[in-house]
């Protein structure tokens, strides 16, 4: 297959290109997408040459070495023997991506662009070519590098990729197909073009995603189901980290091949062991490095050499240059890598039984998988877990992460047949855009739980305007946890509490509970847990009433909460849950009881009355508070499963409400983020691209730029005009008055942010002297800064708010919105969500803060233009993700009324940021 440049378009404007990066193929090989150099000619004319005269034919329509050595040169620049030159000069059109594994080249890519005259204004394409080492095929090389070929077009400028190829190349023209971009083909005899579309669409992304997940399930099974696994390190003294892990191998029933390394001892555990890494009988799959930190690089390349496919490194304390001499070394000969730093992996599995950690315990089989950065943190995990009995399925902690992540981990639970609950403590993120895609996913199959560590940034820079001031870390990460439905905890103990909750019980239908108590005081408290988690007690109803009071002791009420009495037996207890459970009036019961001496049942009889109900799982949920239990929370076995049993109110009903969450978050079906008509990607982009080649470090826009940039994307502003002289501002008045009469000036100069607290603002100006004068008082004060002034009409009543975006490093943009004016920050009423934002995330944004009922005519006034409000976000959103230049925007205040909404103040910021492609398939770097 290959482009024959006949289509006609012009060059992209110069970028940088794409850097080096590591990738997965489908079965789980790891390979090396590199931009081609001039010294790949020889490599590339070997990778021509060694292909079989059918694929020759097939790649250049004929069999001939001249076709082979013309594609060399064109790939390295070089000249042709009795051909002209060829150039590879970057930024002129021409790309070639290049495959490696260990060295050896394995495929290429490329694209180039026809060169037209400047102003031509048709879409930039560029014909496409790709060749597979023949004993590669199948493995997923020419999709892998075709997705690193439409990132980096898409960088470019570039809107389509064409190719010619014969009809009969039907491997090709299924990659084209199965590659999940909008093709088109045009059949010319025995040829057919392809026109691949590379705009960025759902159904891209997804196919993009299910290829990743195979070759990431494919690339951890070394390491989660070894056949074989080598302790190297496995010291003889008590307390070595290695002799832990070997002696959890050993008494942990792995059920594989176990190799010990230790030059200085004969066994271990009884265990034969090896003076090094070479002279182990077979190469194992698996290998366990608890050695100095020092000699971790070294033992890693033995390792690779050897052909282990996989390395838990438990060592600590590794620098910079050995971490990534590590990582390299992991890289080059594609070994998954689990640290270092960690406490190590375990997996349950019967066929398995591999712990593969220095705990203290072994983990309890079950099918909660859990993935931890902090090895402490997943000891309390993995106790917790086993005091409610849940157990593990697989537990992996991460440690300094410098490969494998939580999104690796929750695409191996979503596969493995066995966890139905995913546990993850992440104190970092690698790639939170495609773990929160990842995670979306999952959630609809296993609930999601995290303990969100709540860390700020030490040392963050002050903000630099009121969006950056709102935006926190802290609001970052529960932006994410919130959009993909992660439950997000406060702590282990709440995420064991959640945990024990989701396990045992079906997910509630609302947030209605009812209390039902055989004491006053503890019903009160659950009652009062209850609504401080965002739950409703809702009257149960005449009808309902009756019934209830019916089945129980003479002098209980009804109310909700119900009190049953100290005097309720077993039966009645039962018999008034399940008429609540049945009423369709709530849609969970919490049921609070303390140890009495007055009924006829005894306590344990009390909870058999909730334990013992039939037909439980066609019912509501129940969860009981007992105020003397000895642990935090219990599952007391039932006929049917178990219920989860609470020694704080507080934490029953934080379980609740995080289950009830759940299920509103299961309930909507899966946002939807159209693009908003009216786009001029084109013109804003121009507007940060010359600015940006005026100011190289960045800088804030000045009125008129921040104007250029918002018209170019539809986003309403309040009529301004800019002067920069006393008779310009009065002609300005003149023309901008409304039928108010009065105008505002606002002084300008490079930097200013706050205008309120500098003075530098003058409302309510009526005639030509107040406006002179406002605009003399700004000279005196600031002539030595102020480059001009902007004039704009009074604005009228309305709703303030406030909207903006920051550019999180990590993250990307977020975009915030909330209560505007000059208290803002003091009020901090803002709700956050990454972009792109689906219409969901919209309706979250908006309804989230507390001014939100102003928006709906909570003052009286009516509801405001809320249409107007979600083109709002909608348009800020994708000025986000077009330009990741734009580092900050705030407009502030955005003036909301029934019939508009208009921005009325606006700052933004740019930097010189190269765009990232967040859903690329590649391996972690480390930063």
């Amino acid at each position: 297959m290959t482009g024959s440049a006949a289509s006609r378009s012009c060059s992209p404007s110069p970028s940088k290109g794409p850097g080096s990066a590591h990738a997965l193929l489908a079965d789980g090989t790891t390979v090396r997408i590199r931009p081609a150099a001039a010294a790949d000619h020889d490599a590339v004319l070997r990778l021509y040459e060694g292909m079989s005269p059918e694929h020759q034919r097939l790649r250049f329509f004929a069999v001939s070495h001249r076709s082979a050595e013309q594609a060399a040169a064109r790939v390295s620049g070089r000249r042709v023997p009795g051909g002209a030159a060829t150039t590879r000069a970057e930024g002129n059109g021409y790309l070639a991506l290049l495959a490696e594994h260990e060295g050896h080249l394995v495929g290429i890519a490329e694209y180039e662009t026809a060169h037209i005259e400047p102003g031509d204004t048709e879409p930039v394409t560029a014909d496409i070519a790709l060749a597979v080492d023949d004993h590669w095929h199948h493995r997923g090389i020419g999709t892998l590098l075709l997705e690193h070929l439409v990132s980096a077009a898409r960088v470019a400028g570039i809107t389509a990729f064409t190719a010619d190829a014969l009809t009969e190349n039907h491997a090709v023209l299924r990659v084209f197909a199965d590659l999940g971009l909008r093709t088109t083909r045009r059949f010319e005899g025995p040829e057919v073009r392809c026109v691949v579309h590379l705009t960025e669409t759902d159904t891209y992304l997804t196919s993009t995603e299910n290829r990743g997940r195979t070759a990431d399930v494919a690339s951890l099974r070394p390491l989660l189901r070894p056949e074989s696994v080598v302790v190297i390190g496995a010291g003889r003294k008590p307390g070595s980290v290695g002799r832990a892990v070997l002696r959890n191998l050993c008494t942990g029933g792995f059920t594989g091949r176990l190799f010990a390394v230790n030059p200085h001892a004969a066994t271990v555990f009884g265990v034969h062991t090896h003076p090094d890494v070479a002279s182990l009988p077979q190469v194992p799959e698996l290998a366990v490095l608890a050695v100095p930190a020092a000699q971790v690089p070294t033992i890693a390349e033995e390792c690779g050499k050897l052909g282990v496919a996989s390395i838990v490194a438990v060592s600590a304390g590794l620098g910079p240059a050995q971490a990534r001499a590590l990582l390299d070394t992991c890289r080059t000969h594609g070994m998954r890598l689990v640290g270092p730093n960690c406490l190590g992996l375990a997996n349950t599995e019967a066929d398995v039984r591999m712990d593969a950690t220095f705990a203290a315990a072994h983990p309890r089989p079950g099918t909660a998988g859990v993935a931890v950065q902090s090895g402490g943190v997943g000891i309390a995990v993995l106790s917790g877990l086993a005091r409610l009995d849940l157990g593990v399925s697989s537990f992996v902690s991460l440690g300094d992460k410098y490969d494998v992540s939580g999104n690796d981990l929750l695409q191996w639970w979503e596969c493995d047949g066995r966890t139905d609950l995913a546990i993850l403590h992440l104190e970092s993120f690698g790639n939170p855009r495609a773990f929160a895609r990842t995670a979306r996913r999952v959630n609809r199959r296993m609930p999601v739980l995290t303990v969100d560590a709540g860390r700020t940034e030490a040392g963050r820079a002050a903000a630099a305007s009121h969006t950056s001031a709102a935006a926190t870390p802290t609001m970052t990460r529960q932006a994410l946890f919130t959009q993909a439905g992660i439950i997000a905890t406060r702590s282990v103990a709440e995420l064991l509490e959640t945990a024990a909750f989701l396990h045992s019980q079906p997910l509630p239908a609302g947030s209605r509970v009812a209390v039902v108590t055989n004491a006053g005081g503890a019903g009160v408290l659950t009652a009062d847990a209850c609504v401080e988690a965002g739950l409703s007690l809702p009257p149960l109803g005449a009808d309902l009433v009756d019934d209830v009071l019916a089945v129980l002791p003479h002098g209980a009420t009804a109310t909700n909460p119900v009190d049953a009495t100290a005097a309720v037996s077993e039966e009645e207890l039962r018999a008034c849950v399940r008429l609540l459970s049945a009423s369709g009036r709530v849609d969970a019961i919490l049921v609070a009881l303390v140890p009495t001496a007055v009924a006829s049942a005894t306590g344990d009889m009390l909870v058999r009355s909730l334990t013992h109900a039939p037909d439980r799982r066609r019912e509501r949920p129940v969860a009981a508070v007992l105020l003397d239990q000895d642990l935090p929370v219990k599952l007391l076995p039932a006929e049917e499963g178990t219920v989860p049993a609470y020694t704080d109110p507080q934490a029953a009903a934080r379980a609740l409400a995080h289950a009830a969450k759940r299920a509103r978050w299961l309930s909507r079906p899966p946002g939807t983020a159209d693009d908003p008509e009216g786009i001029e990607q084109a013109r804003g982009r121009a507007v940060v691209e010359g600015f940006l080649d005026r100011h190289p470090e960045g800088g804030w826009l000045n009125p008129r730029e921040c104007g250029e940039l918002l018209d170019a994307y539809g986003i309403p502003q309040i009529p301004w005009a800019w002067a920069e002289s006393e008779d310009d501002a009065v002609l300005a008045a003149e023309r901008l008055r409304g039928a108010s009469g009065l105008v505002v000036l606002k002084a300008h100069w490079p930097g200013l942010l706050h205008k309120s607290q500098e003075h530098a603002l003058h409302l309510d100006l009526r005639g030509d002297s107040q406006v002179r004068a406002a605009y003399r008082d700004f000279e005196v004060r600031f002539g030595h800064l102020m480059t001009g002034v902007t004039v704009q009409p009074l604005a009228p009543r309305g709703v303030e708010l406030f909207a903006g975006v920051v550019q999180d490093e990590i993250f990307g943009p977020l975009v915030l919105f909330g209560h505007g004016g000059t208290a803002t920050e003091v009020l901090a009423d803002h709700a956050a969500r990454l972009a792109p934002l689906t219409d969901h995330d919209v309706h979250d944004l908006i309804t989230s803060p507390r001014c939100a009922p102003l928006l709906f005519g909570g003052d009286g006034g009516g509801p405001v233009d809320l249409e107007g409000v979600e083109q709002l976000l909608l348009r800020l959103s994708r000025l986000a993700c077009d330009l990741p230049q734009l580092a900050e925007a705030d407009l502030n205040p955005v003036l909301a009324r029934p019939d508009r909404v208009t921005a009325l103040d606006v700052r933004v910021r740019l930097l010189p940021r190269q765009a990232q492609d967040p859903y690329l398939r590649q391996l972690r770097q480390l930063r």
